[in-house]
């Protein structure tokens, strides 16, 4: 374990394996899946039991949420974590939060994002006075964590409009419990979108690369709807907008079936894994190279220090 003035360097994230297991068929693209703010790699479960059995799928907690609750990292050093976590090139799948998180993996890492699909996602504010306000908001927020707690925050947070289309049962109030006040509030402060860069600019570098890029909204999620739009035309002619009609924000858990379906169509399209980029029969490899999983179904992975 490294050290830094007392404080512990991860070199990995806490993540699970489900799919087949790596070196039992033919090279297979795992899908790596990154959940949104409040929620846990658990929250995926109803597109993994759509997508189970086709391909290898790695599902890892954001820092600061679930096992990477210890975890404290910016959205760049998040990328690297995540790299160091799955160890492979894959097709990478990220949720509000999350879809910004694999935003910058793209940027940070292209060898290895061999697609994407970013749902409700935006490349950040433009205006640095907005980016201000929304930062000292982010910060409001941290700090009514940490002084009410995680349950009382959820209470708040799902009631928002921005949940509207989403029903109790959808919303993982349960697994979003597992998260601590302060792995929430190091999360917003380092992760939110007031800290975040702004990467508008840097989008048509994934065009000019080719990347294959979808872009997924809900209908009745206006401003993500024209954020998508917005994507979409930056990247250029290798991103394509799909509107999932009657879902709001938290449109994959709304309409597991409908979002599962596209990325199983995008998977498709990008064609079957390199050869060369064979998933070893040990696991998903930390950042240092050492496998830190034996890549059966539903293993997991702890966070490498």
């Amino acid at each position: 374990m490294a050290q830094d003035h007392g404080v512990r360097q991860y070199t990995a994230l806490s993540a699970s394996f489900s799919g087949p297991a790596p070196g039992s068929g033919p090279p297979t693209r795992p899908l790596v899946l990154l959940h949104g703010f409040t929620q846990t790699r658990a929250s995926w479960a109803p597109i993994v039991a759509e997508l189970q059995g086709r391909s290898p799928i790695i599902l890892p907690d954001a820092p600061g949420h679930g096992g990477s609750s210890q975890v404290r990292a910016d959205l760049w050093r998040t990328a690297d974590l995540l790299v160091g976590t799955v160890g492979r090139p894959a097709l990478w799948v990220g949720y509000s939060m999350g879809g910004r998180t694999a935003l910058h993996v793209a940027l940070a890492h292209p060898d290895q994002v061999e697609g994407l699909v970013l749902i409700s996602t935006t490349a950040g504010i433009d205006a640095p006075e907005e980016r201000d306000a929304r930062r000292a908001a982010d910060d409001a927020l941290a700090a009514r964590i940490q002084r009410d707690g995680t349950e009382a925050f959820l209470d708040f947070w799902l009631a928002q409009p921005l949940f509207g289309a989403l029903s109790p049962g959808s919303a993982g109030r349960e697994e979003r419990l597992a998260n601590t006040p302060d792995g929430l509030a190091s999360s917003l402060r380092l992760a939110g979108t007031g800290s975040q860069e702004p990467l508008w600019d840097r989008l048509a570098e994934l065009g000019e690369r080719s990347l294959p890029v979808l872009v997924i909204a809900g209908e009745l999620d206006g401003k993500y709807r024209d954020q998508a739009a917005r994507m979409a035309s930056a990247i250029g002619p290798s991103a394509r907008v799909l509107i999932v009609n009657g879902a709001g924000h938290a449109c994959h858990l709304e309409q597991p079936q409908v979002v599962s379906a596209a990325i199983s169509a995008m998977a498709e399209e990008i064609g079957p894994a390199s050869p060369g980029h064979a998933p070893s029969s040990e696991g998903p490899a930390s950042s240092d190279g050492r496998f830190s999983s034996k890549g059966k179904a539903n293993s997991e992975q702890q966070p490498e220090s």
